[in-house]
């Protein structure tokens, strides 16, 4: 991976004149160009509007304006309306759809001064662990094109993680923009569920979870691009104000650290050293490290939740599959399929499973002040599967990878990945940090101080 470019040192050049919106986004234009073949990290990209959308922040800023985010270049999830863009969620059904009007935060990411260059890969309605579609196929890991990067948000995280854009966004509805970032050594910030206002934009197949995510190369970055685009706005019902910024220094804070996130899921051993490295690091820095698991609700695994998705895609999509189930990626087929059979005591069910891990998840942080482990129980696996076949010296099924992300979205609060070391092959980890539902600049903070902790070890980003 190359040193990508941060957002922070784009937007100060730009806005003290030392270069320019065009001049930025002209240079990603190249890298994108040179880069993205072999990756297949973008989908489409429009060189004259973004061009275009540049000279317009020029004149912003030549008018005397001085937006937070001047002439920096981002990547848009394929799943994300850009108006007047093609936005296809990796589907035939959307292969010629154009968005009528830009989602809230495509809207501030533009008020913001930013340059929306392109849209990135996903998976078919964001439904899958790894990036691959109909539409667009593959993207491919940055170190090793032989790897997949993760999903949905496959195609955000590699154009961070390869230095093409300095940020990107994406969603996540149950790991979609932190796995990724965890596999290619990116930062993925899941905000609380309301803090970034969501829409307009497709039906979701899980309503009340999915978040819009900022995708960076370091949590500075993604702090940045947060304070571009949170807030609660009258369009989004839902959408929430978050609290202010903690005063209290992070060696101040209790932070619980669970190996396995009190889960029966196993874990890789260069995994698990990796994040307990860290977490040894923290301790050596003077940290409030508390060895705590969440205790969860009975029966509570991802898979006692996937109805929700299932019916979802059943409910928006089965008509279509039913009439001409190729279109489909097969593995969206199946969870169509699956959706059609459930019944409706079995949706309410994950429903009620959702709200109870939400109340166990506030019941834990009454006594703790933010929660850390592992973001997936393994690095990155070979592009044709949808999991590793093995984790932890264990046969696992496919999803057995995503198990550590879901039941943060079904509590509705922050929780972010950053590198915390490197794995098997020279391939990155991924530590997750959660806080209570509205504290996410609590969690933006401790992970920079992490970061800092771990450089000052000399185990700063593996980029």
């Amino acid at each position: 991976m190359t040193n990508p470019p941060r957002a922070r040192a784009i937007a100060e050049a730009v806005r003290t004149g030392r270069s320019s919106a065009r001049a930025e986004t002209e240079a990603a234009l190249v890298r994108i160009a040179i880069g993205n073949p072999a990756l297949n990290a973008f989908v489409s990209v429009d060189e004259a509007k973004a061009l275009a959308e540049a000279d317009a922040i020029d004149r912003r800023l030549a008018a005397g304006e001085k937006p937070l985010l001047a002439g920096v270049p981002v990547a848009v999830k394929d799943t994300i309306w850009v108006a007047g863009r093609r936005v296809t969620q990796g589907s035939r059904l959307f292969a010629d759809f154009r968005a009528p009007a830009d989602a809230i935060a495509v809207e501030r990411l533009r008020t913001a001064g930013a340059v929306i260059v392109g849209m990135a890969n996903s998976s078919e309605f964001a439904c899958k662990g790894v990036t691959t579609n109909p539409l667009f196929g593959p993207t491919h890991h940055p170190q090793d094109p032989t790897l997949t990067p993760g999903g949905s948000s496959g195609g955000p995280a590699v154009a961070v993680a390869a230095g093409l854009v300095p940020l990107a966004l994406g969603t996540d509805a149950g790991g979609s923009s932190r796995r990724p970032p965890a596999h290619v050594g990116a930062v993925g910030f899941k905000p609380s569920f309301g803090a970034i206002p969501y829409g307009p934009g497709f039906a979701e197949p899980f309503t009340g979870i999915a978040v819009m995510a900022p995708i960076a190369a370091d949590v500075a970055d993604a702090a940045l691009m947060f304070e571009a685009l949170c807030g609660p706005d009258p369009r989004d019902p839902e959408s929430i104000a978050v609290a202010p910024a903690a005063t209290r220094p992070p060696e101040c804070l209790t932070v619980a650290y669970s190996p396995r996130f009190g889960l029966d899921a196993p874990v890789d051993e260069d995994v698990r050293q990796a994040v307990k490295g860290t977490v040894d690091a923290l301790e050596r820095a003077g940290g409030r490290i508390v060895r705590r698991d969440p205790s969860w609700p009975a029966g509570v695994t991802e898979t006692a939740l996937m109805p929700l998705q299932h019916a979802g895609l059943a409910a928006l999509y089965g008509d279509a599959f039913r009439h001409d189930p190729t279109l489909f990626d097969p593995d969206i087929a199946v969870q169509i399929e699956r959706g059609l059979t459930l019944t409706g005591a079995e949706v309410a069910a994950a429903q009620l499973l959702g709200v109870e891990v939400a109340r166990a998840l506030a019941a834990f942080f009454t006594d703790a002040d933010l929660l850390i482990g592992p973001t997936t129980p393994c690095v990155a696996w070979p592009l044709d599967r949808l999991g590793p076949e093995a984790i932890g010296g264990q046969a696992v099924p496919p999803r057995a990878h995503a198990v550590f992300t879901p039941l943060f979205n079904h509590a509705k609060v922050p929780a972010i990945s950053l590198p915390c070391g490197i794995g098997r092959d020279g391939l990155p980890v991924g530590m997750q940090v959660v806080a209570p539902r509205g504290r996410d600049r609590r969690v933006l903070r401790f992970a920079a101080h992490i970061e800092t902790v771990l450089a000052a070890g000399g185990q700063g980003h593996p980029g």
